[in-house]
């Protein structure tokens, strides 16, 4: 017996055929990313509140499970900046156990949504909101970066954004010169490192390497006072750590289910924008069921060591693809190269300096952001510029928990808006009703008493007044109502409510409602709801002349034949293809349009670490 539950990693597919060529463009990749990679894993970590070598063995462990289990050929995962401030709001309140067990239920979650096959739904979220998130904690990420770009004495920063800018405000006096120096070159030579040469040693590594060179080659750990990472955590750790259970306390579990919601939600989207992006550049489709679930493998077997965090990065992964890699292999040996810089190099990256990490996420941070898209707001609907300012407000001002519950109920209404602004209902009759259809109006006799509406796009709990506003402009209760639904595609149990209530109202009066044409959901739907038994099945015609047809039997007319003059079938057949060319021209305008707009984002994909 099937469940419907499948589990195909994307590697099983890839791995096909595979040649030694292949394997050479693959190390290759894995190689460049690696070098990307690395310094954006210490930043991230030590950004999150916690250790440099954690974020390399999220690299480390996340990456090669993202790569065996996904769903997509050339994901690369690992800690990103998205995950910035919920790690270190997370870790504040609740320990670094607590970041663990609350990334570990995120796991779990995440490997439900793909078992329960929702990753098409996370690719709903329309693009204000998700383009709000990544903007505010872009600003979060900078906010959080000024104490160590700056050399500030300050133990530990508060969490949020106001706090923040209160204890840079009053330790300001205590800016350390050379720091500053350190960081702003270091910010130079990552900003204007050569594109040509990014593709051999992109410029956060290239930045990494001269100032740690610098740093522990002239000594200015100890003559300047430069922080670096051995100063501030200790010696580097270079292997892999045990396995280990994560100690909290599980009395406050419950309290973690909120803000896991919120890293599912991240990991989930991210993780699917990021292989939809690179679908497009390898002309493949990824399987979003299943790298949900490899993201939730991840999430759920990382923890065990350690790892804070881990989703898929887009701009990692487009790196990837641009260098050869076509296979989940690249992301292994991304991996691999990664543990393999990590035991070699062990006691040399403990003289890397703080301002310089600080410099890279300062350049990832103002990439993110892209401030043009700020101006670009009053060109979008008003309605979508509200909920983007609204979620970028939330993000950066309150916490990122609440920013994302309150993005995605704005994101639920902006859809039910937009679905209830091109949904219609409207009186028709005789002279009105000119849809050029075989079963239109035209020439038919709608007898007295019989009041006919034409119901237009999805019937649910956002467009049910509509249906009242138009009976109560009626100018006449009728004996029977006929509702033409042929061009409802989609019905909720708001609608179905609402016809049930409009089904006893009238039954009530002694007077009958007579459905037209249902479409395949909606009559689903009101078949398992039994409404189609309450009504009647001679109540559910197959078109409007049938419809007619029995408001005339329950009225007690006689039948009609109707017939239809030559000049008034030429009318018709004149009004038919006149509609066909019409929604032709209409259908042609909307796909050069969205050819238009797919040719405008490719432009803009992603190629910084946002």
């Amino acid at each position: 017996m099937k469940t419907g539950i499948t589990f195909q990693p994307k590697i099983l597919e890839a791995l096909r055929g595979y040649d030694r060529g292949q394997l050479r463009a693959d190390l290759s990749a894995g190689l460049n990313v690696m070098t990307l990679a690395f310094p954006l894993s210490m930043a991230f970590a030590i950004a999150s509140g916690v250790k440099p070598e954690l974020g390399l063995f999220t690299a480390i462990i996340g990456g090669t499970l993202i790569a065996l289990l996904g769903g997509s050929r050339v994901q690369i995962g690992g800690p990103t900046g998205a995950f910035v401030i919920i790690n270190y709001s997370i870790l504040s309140a609740y320990g670094g156990g607590g970041l663990l067990v609350c990334t570990m239920m995120a796991g779990a979650m995440l490997c439900v949504m793909g078992l329960a096959k929702l990753g098409s739904i996370i690719r709903f979220i329309p693009y204000p909101v998700s383009r709000a998130f990544t903007k505010g904690i872009a600003v979060l990420i900078l906010s959080s970066q000024i104490k160590n770009f700056l050399g500030l004495n300050v133990d530990r920063m508060p969490v949020d954004f106001a706090g923040k800018l209160y204890v840079l405000w009053d330790n300001f006096q205590g800016v350390h010169g050379p720091t500053v120096l350190l960081a702003a070159a270091s910010v130079a030579l990552i900003g204007f490192w050569p594109a040509r040469w990014s593709r051999y040693v992109p410029g956060a590594m290239a930045g990494l390497i001269v100032a740690t060179a610098v740093v522990a080659g002239w000594g200015l750990e100890a003559r300047w006072g430069i922080a670096t990472i051995g100063s501030e955590f200790g010696p580097f750790q270079g292997g892999l750590p045990a396995l280990q259970w994560p100690a909290i306390d599980w009395g406050i579990s419950h309290e973690l289910i909120q803000p896991a919601f919120t890293i599912a939600l991240l990991v989930a989207m991210q993780a699917l924008l990021g292989a939809v992006v690179t679908d497009g550049l390898i002309d493949d489709r990824h399987d979003s069921n299943q790298e949900l679930v490899g993201q939730g493998l991840a999430n759920l077997v990382g923890p065990l060591f350690g790892c804070i965090p881990v989703t898929g990065a887009v701009a990692r992964s487009v790196v990837n693809v641009r260098s050869g890699g076509r296979t989940p292999v690249a992301g292994i040996a991304h991996a691999g190269f990664m543990l393999l810089l990590l035991v070699l190099a062990a006691p040399l990256l403990g003289h890397i300096p703080l301002a310089t990490l600080s410099a890279v996420l300062v350049v990832a941070a103002y990439r993110m952001v892209a401030w043009k898209q700020f101006a670009r707001l009053t060109r979008w609907p008003l309605s979508d510029s509200s909920v983007f300012l609204a979620t970028f407000a939330l993000t950066v001002l309150t916490n990122l928990t609440l920013a994302v519950e309150v993005g995605v109920v704005l994101a639920a209404l902006l859809m039910v808006k937009r679905i209830s602004e091109t949904s219609k209902i409207t009186a028709v009759d005789e002279s009105t009703e000119t849809e050029g259809s075989q079963h239109s109006l035209v020439g038919k006799t709608v007898p007295e008493g019989v009041l006919i509406f034409r119901v237009f796009g999805a019937f649910f709990f956002g467009v049910v007044d509509k249906l009242d506003d138009e009976l109560k402009r009626a100018k006449r209760e009728p004996d029977i109502l006929i509702l033409r639904v042929r061009k409802v595609l989609a019905m909720d149990a708001t609608g179905l409510q609402a016809l049930e209530d409009l089904r006893a109202k009238l039954h009530a009066k002694g007077k009958h409602l007579i459905l037209s044409a249902p479409h395949t959901q909606p009559l689903s739907v009101m078949v398992n709801s039994g409404f189609i038994e309450r009504l009647g099945e001679r109540n559910v015609c197959p078109h409007i002349t049938a419809a007619l047809a029995r408001a005339r039997e329950i009225l007690g007319l006689p039948p009609v034949v109707e017939t239809t003059e030559p000049h008034e079938q030429l009318h018709t057949e004149r009004l038919a293809v006149e509609t066909v060319r019409r929604e032709l021209a209409e259908s042609l305008e909307r796909a050069q349009r969205i050819l238009k707009t797919l040719d405008r984002r490719a432009g803009e994909v992603p190629t910084k670490e946002p």
